[in-house]
C-alpha cells in the first residue's frame, strides 16, 4: 500500500506516493499558468488546476499498481481562494496569494479595528493578501458573484470538494483566511462579522489528519484508484513542510529555500506578542496536533540566485549543459572563496518579513573595479543568508526559540550553500533524507487519519532521517557576524531613496 501527498503551489502541482516505510515510490508534475486579466491581479484557471491534478495523480496510480494508494492529503499555497456555486461550478478565478486588488480591504481594516485586535484573534499581522479580505471585494466590487457563491474555497478544500463532494479545510490553512480564531480554533464569529461576511461561504473546519470521506466511486475510477481511498485534511504547504522535514517540537524551525526562503518554526502555544506583530510574523496552528508554527520569509530567496543565473551566467549555463550538471552547481564552485564587504540587498520583489515593505527594492553596495562575477555571487549568497538570520533574531527577540534548522527545498541540494548558512545562522542546518518535505508531511497526514499510523510522533521519529548536518566554523561565523551587523543597516538606510522612487512611478 502507498499514501499519496499532493503539493498545490502557485505555477504548479505534485503528486508523490510513498510506501508505508516512507519511501518515495512515484512522483509526478505539471505546471499551470499564473493568469493576469489586469494590472496588478494574479489568478488561476481553477479547471486547469483541477485537470493537472488529475493529470499527476493518474500518472502517479499508473506507476504504483503493486502499491495502490490507501489515503491522500493535501498540501496548499495560502490565502488563494474561489468562489464555487451549489452545484461546484467555480463562478471566478481563483484570486492568488499576491493579488493587490485588495488593498482598500487592509485599509479599512487598519481604520476600522487596527492591527493589534486582527493579531490577537487571527494571528494574522494585517496584510491585503489574506481571503477574508478576497471575499470583501467580491462582495463590494462583483456582489452577483458573490451572492451566486454557495462557498469560497482554498486550494485544500477545492481538491477535498472535487474529490468527495464535502468542502474541507484544516486549523492550519483556514488560519490563512484572516477569519479563524486560532485560540478558539473555530471560525472567528466576530471578525467574520465586521467584515459583514456569511459565515455558511466557508467550508467545515477540522483538525490536520481527519478523515474527510473515501473518494467519490467515478472520480475514483477516472483518477485509477484501485480501491477505497481516504481523503484527509492536510494543511498549508509551510507547516506541512515543516511536518515532513521532522519539525514537531519547540526550539526547531523549517527552513525552505525555493523560490522564496521561509523559515518555519514551531512553538507549544500561542506567541501573540507586540514584537511578533511589529515584524509581522503570523503565528498560527501548526499541522502537527495543538502546536503552534510562525512564518518568516523572504520573498526573493533563491529567485535571487535566479536573476544573477539569467542575468551574468551564459558561459555556467553553457559549461552545466555541456557537462549535463546543474548550472547551480557551478555557479557555486565557482564564486568566491573570501567573505567581503560586498551586499545586496535582496528585496527584488520588495521585502518580506521582518519589515513586509513592498515599496523596498534590490541593490548592491560595495562594488570596487576587482570585484568579478565570483565576488558577486558570493554576495548574493551571503546577504539572502543575512536576511534570513535577521528573520532569526528577530523571532528570538520575540521568544520564539530556534536551536537548529532543518533544510528543505532546492537550495538544500547545495552542501555548500547549507554550510553557508550554518556559518551565518550559528546554528546547525540539517538536510532530512526526503527531499519532497510538503507531499511527505501531507502523505504523514493521510496516514494518520487512515491508521497506518498511531501516532504523528511515531510515524516522524521512525520515518524521518536526517542524511546530513552541517556545524557551524566558528571562524567564519565571527567574521560573518561583523558583515551581518553592517548588513542590518542597509534597508534603513535606502528606505527614504525607495521610497522618493516609488513617489515618481
Amino acid at each position: 500500500m502507498s499514501l499519496l501527498g499532493l503539493d498545490i503551489g502557485t505555477t504548479g502541482c505534485k503528486a508523490v506516493a510513498f510506501n508505508i516505510e516512507g519511501k518515495e515510490i512515484s512522483k509526478a508534475y505539471k505546471e499551470y499558468p499564473l493568469l493576469h486579466p489586469f494590472v496588478g491581479s494574479a489568478e488561476l484557471d481553477p479547471d486547469r488546476i483541477w485537470e493537472s491534478v488529475r493529470e499527476i495523480i493518474r500518472k502517479v496510480n499508473m506507476e504504483i499498481l503493486h502499491d495502490p494508494v490507501k489515503a491522500l492529503a493535501v498540501s496548499s499555497q495560502g490565502e488563494t481562494c474561489v468562489p464555487i456555486d451549489g452545484k461546484g461550478r467555480a463562478l471566478y478565478n481563483f484570486v492568488v496569494t499576491f493579488d493587490n486588488r485588495t488593498i482598500e480591504q487592509e485599509e479599512w481594516w487598519a481604520e476600522r479595528t487596527g492591527a493589534k485586535k486582527i493579531f490577537s484573534i487571527t494571528g494574522m499581522p494585517l496584510h491585503p493578501m489574506y481571503s477574508l479580505n478576497k471575499l470583501m471585494w467580491f462582495k463590494k466590487h462583483s456582489p452577483d458573484v458573490y451572492n451566486k457563491a454557495w462557498k469560497f474555497l482554498l486550494c485544500e478544500d477545492y481538491i477535498i470538494y472535487r474529490l468527495t463532494g464535502l468542502p474541507a479545510i484544516d486549523h492550519s490553512l483556514a488560519a490563512r483566511t484572516m477569519a479563524f480564531d486560532i485560540t478558539a480554533r473555530r471560525w472567528s464569529e466576530e471578525i467574520i462579522g465586521l467584515a459583514d461576511i456569511d459565515p455558511d461561504k466557508f467550508a467545515d473546519v477540522h483538525p490536520s489528519g481527519t478523515a474527510v470521506e473515501t473518494i467519490d466511486k467515478k472520480i475514483a475510477s477516472d483518477l485509477g484508484f484501485s480501491e477505497k481511498v481516504i481523503v484527509a485534511t492536510g494543511g498549508h504547504d509551510q507547516p506541512c513542510g515543516a511536518l515532513g522535514a521532522g519539525i514537531i517540537a519547540s526550539g526547531n524551525a523549517m527552513n525552505a529555500t525555493g523560490t522564496s526562503d521561509v523559515l518555519c518554526p514551531v512553538v507549544e502555544r500561542p506567541v501573540l506578542s507586540g514584537s511578533m506583530l511589529r515584524s509581522n510574523f503570523s503565528c498560527y496552528p501548526h499541522v502537527f496536533k495543538d502546536y503552534y508554527c510562525s512564518i518568516g520569509f523572504n520573498l526573493t530567496g533563491g529567485l535571487l540566485l535566479r536573476w544573477y543565473r539569467d542575468t551574468f551566467c551564459k558561459e555556467e549555463i553553457d559549461r552545466a549543459l555541456e557537462e549535463g550538471r546543474d548550472v547551480y552547481e557551478v555557479i557555486f564552485e565557482n564564486m568566491g572563496k573570501d567573505i567581503r564587504d560586498i551586499y545586496f540587498l535582496p528585496h527584488f520583489v520588495g521585502s518580506g518579513t521582518p519589515a513586509l515593505d513592498s515599496r523596498s527594492r534590490g541593490a548592491i553596495l560595495g562594488l570596487t573595479l576587482d570585484v568579478r562575477k565570483p565576488e558577486i555571487a558570493r554576495a548574493a549568497i551571503d546577504s539572502i543568508n543575512y536576511e534570513m538570520k535577521l528573520n532569526i533574531e528577530c523571532m528570538e527577540k520575540a521568544g520564539i526559540s530556534i536551536d537548529k534548522l532543518h533544510a528543505i527545498g532546492g537550495g538544500a541540494k547545495s552542501k555548500k550553500w547549507m554550510q553557508m548558512k550554518a556559518d551565518v545562522f550559528e546554528k546547525p542546518v540539517c538536510l532530512p533524507a526526503i527531499s519532497e518535505s510538503a507531499a511527505f508531511g501531507a502523505a504523514l497526514l493521510a496516514g494518520l487519519a487512515q491508521g497506518s499510523f498511531s501516532s504523528l510522533e511515531d510515524a516522524v521519529r521512525n520515518l524521518v532521517k536526517i542524511k546530513e548536518t552541517f556545524e557551524p566554523d566558528k571562524k567564519k561565523s565571527e567574521l560573518y557576524r561583523e558583515k551581518y551587523e553592517k548588513y542590518k543597516d542597509i534597508y534603513s538606510v535606502l528606505k527614504k531613496f525607495n521610497y522618493r522612487m516609488h513617489e515618481k512611478q
